[in-house]
Order: structure tokens, then C-alpha cells, then sequence
């Protein structure tokens, strides 16, 4: 299963890296057409998202619509055991760079957030399958911070929502035992409705 990951993350990871900006303007654009058939990321108070890199559809149309509506808008930070903090971002909100030279918040202590406290947290992908499964880049960061969710009946708070591009979508992820599945995907092409995996999957 290890094999198969890492192979799917090279194969997805070479692929959206030749994406040009025109491709990856004209899906931020879907994405965000995807996002609003979600009455959650319509109304919600507090949503999460991520900084792009290294090819990652990119949220800055999203983030745009969440303002107009005045919606709170967070950026994850690198905390301590593994688990990832939440800050709000604003225009004016001081960034520094974490050890991966991914933009965050520079917030105090004070200002950050569990995942537990938002309602609807965008999640980046390298590829997603219709059971919910999602792969990303190896390092854990979200599957530990949102291992609480483990057991509970989905969807529930918060809400979990990939976004990628259409192509990221494969037959089946090789799953591991700590992967939390998401509840939705939104690319530039769909909003799809993740079935709950089985006890088997």
C-alpha cells in the first residue's frame, strides 16, 4: 500500500505541476462555483483554507467571496506535536514562512484556534476518489489534527472538504488506518458528495 501511495503522489504531483496559470485561474474560478452549491461555505461563520504551493488549486477567489460576506477566513499553522493551529488571515495579517516555506500566520499564541473550533476546513490534495478518500503529501499534519472525527458520524463538524482539480480523482486511494476521509470534494468541474466509507474500506 506504501508503494501505491508514493507512486500515486508522483504520478498526481508531476501532472499538476504542468499545469500553466491560465489552467489554474480558469479552475480557481470552478472551484469556487463548486463551493457555493455548499450551503456551509455559503453561511458559515468560520472556514479554513491553505496557502497554494507546489501546483495546489489555488483559493484566492474562494477567500475573495468569503470576505464579501463577511465569513471569517483561517490559514493553518504548524503547532506543536504534529497538530496544526488555526489563525484567522486578513490583507494586513503578518505572514512568516514554516520549515516546509509554506506562508502562515504570524499569530500569537492567544489568537490560534483548534480544528475542532471551525465549521468548514478546505483541504489541499494530490488525488481523492468517491469514497471520500483523500491522498496528500505524506506528512500527517491533517490526519492528526483531525483524528477526533474518527467514529463520529459524518458529515459532522467540521465540515471536511477537498479541493483539487478533476483529474485528481482516481478509481480508489490506497487507504491508510489513520487517514480521515472527507465529506466533500469540490473541483472546477463538480461538487461530489463523498459516500461514508465502510468499516472494510
Amino acid at each position: 500500500m506504501d508503494e501505491g501511495r508514493a507512486l500515486l503522489r508522483a504520478r498526481m504531483s508531476v501532472r499538476r505541476n504542468e499545469l500553466n496559470a491560465k489552467q489554474r485561474i480558469a479552475a480557481a474560478a470552478g472551484v469556487v462555483h463548486s463551493l457555493e452549491m455548499l450551503p456551509e461555505f455559503m453561511t458559515d461563520a468560520n472556514v479554513a483554507g491553505y496557502w497554494a504551493v507546489r501546483g495546489e488549486l489555488p483559493l484566492n477567489l474562494a477567500v475573495a467571496a468569503l470576505r464579501r460576506r463577511e465569513q471569517h477566513y483561517f490559514l493553518p499553522i504548524l503547532g506543536q506535536h504534529h497538530q496544526l493551529q488555526f489563525a484567522e488571515y486578513a490583507d494586513s495579517t503578518p505572514l512568516t514562512s514554516n520549515h516546509f516555506g509554506i506562508p502562515e500566520p504570524d499569530a500569537p499564541a492567544a489568537a490560534r484556534r483548534g480544528a475542532h473550533t471551525l465549521d468548514v476546513i478546505l483541504l489541499p490534495l494530490l488525488a481523492f476518489d468517491r469514497l471520500g478518500h483523500r491522498l496528500g503529501t505524506g506528512g500527517g499534519w491533517y490526519d492528526r489534527s483531525l483524528a477526533f472525527l474518527n467514529g463520529k458520524p459524518r458529515p459532522a463538524t467540521p465540515l471536511l472538504v477537498g479541493v483539487g482539480y478533476a483529474f485528481q480523482q482516481v478509481g480508489s486511494v490506497p487507504v491508510a488506518d489513520w487517514d480521515v476521509g472527507l465529506d466533500y470534494v469540490a473541483t472546477e468541474a463538480e461538487l461530489l458528495t463523498c459516500c461514508p466509507p465502510g468499516d472494510g474500506d
